[in-house]
């Protein structure tokens, strides 16, 4: 089996080369390939930015202690490496795709706009699993994101290790139709887990952005920098994703494709289309 490992925090991150590692060291026939953006993509979602226009580079990189075939810096966010995965850049098809470790939890609403996730999602629009691995950033939890000053402690070794778990399983019974496994970690040292549960998505984050206010800049006419606040941290129902992890419980959530959801309060839209164009 084939596996590419990317993130939406960078080549650099620590995370994505604690990942790396346990990937390496899973049981079986498996070669670890590491293709990840050359700096930070967070909030990236499924983008691959505008191909017409933009000309990514493609450069060796290096993870101390990664026995991976071959690590890849790319100046592009994730879903474009993984792209790239998929039309042969790399070598040979990949088997599965695993995103991650994230420093903040990707859960509730923070699911549309993730790079972790939009890695996995891009893996499953080429009919590859996806799995995205994310850790919640212990006394922050802004809409799926951390701080550097905040994630020094970071359990790491948690959350590569419930990700080795699921991908282990996931490889020994690979499914026929790709899915795509969002798993979020507390920051907990792995035997203060408390347990495991199939998580609904929730409606949002444990903590979100209050507001926006535009704030002249200096000597520029017309300009505005924009200054953000956050919300106080909210506690969330425990059988959502992020209720769960603020419970000190890993969440599984499986995310569907969009589907089309028909609505009766759409009729006014029908019959209006309908004059126009029937």
């Amino acid at each position: 089996m084939r596996i590419l490992v990317t993130n939406d925090d960078g080549i650099d991150s620590i995370g994505l080369h604690v990942l790396a590692r346990a990937m390496c060291a899973l049981e079986g026939d498996h070669e670890v390939v590491v293709a990840a953006p050359d700096t930070e993509y967070s909030g990236a979602a499924a983008a691959v930015g505008a191909l017409h226009l933009i000309q990514p580079e493609v450069r060796k990189a290096h993870i101390d202690d990664c026995s991976a075939a071959a690590i890849w810096s790319v100046s592009g966010p994730p879903a474009l490496c993984v792209m790239f995965s998929r039309l042969g850049a790399f070598g040979a098809p990949f088997d599965l795709v695993v995103s991650g470790i994230n420093p903040g939890a990707n859960v509730g609403r923070a699911v549309y706009h993730s790079g972790t996730v939009g890695a996995a999602l891009t893996a499953r629009n080429g009919r590859i699993s996806g799995v995205a691995v994310s850790q919640s950033v212990t006394g922050f939890g802004v809409e799926g994101q951390g701080w550097d000053e905040a994630i020094v402690s970071q359990q790491w070794d948690s959350a590569a290790e419930v990700g080795k778990t699921v991908v282990q399983a996931l490889l020994d019974d690979l499914p026929v139709d790709p899915v795509v496994v969002n798993i979020n970690v507390p920051d907990l040292p792995l035997n203060e887990i408390k347990d495991w549960r199939h998580a609904e998505v929730g409606t949002q984050p444990p903590r979100s952005i209050a507001n926006a206010t535009l704030e002249p800049i200096a000597g520029h006419e017309g300009a505005f920098s924009v200054t953000m606040s956050w919300g106080d941290p909210i506690e969330l129902a425990p059988d959502t994703d992020g209720g769960a992890v603020e419970r000190g419980e890993v969440a599984i959530t499986y995310l569907s494709r969009f589907l089309h959801d028909p609505a009766d309060e759409f009729a006014p839209a029908t019959e209006a289309l309908d004059a126009l164009l029937r």
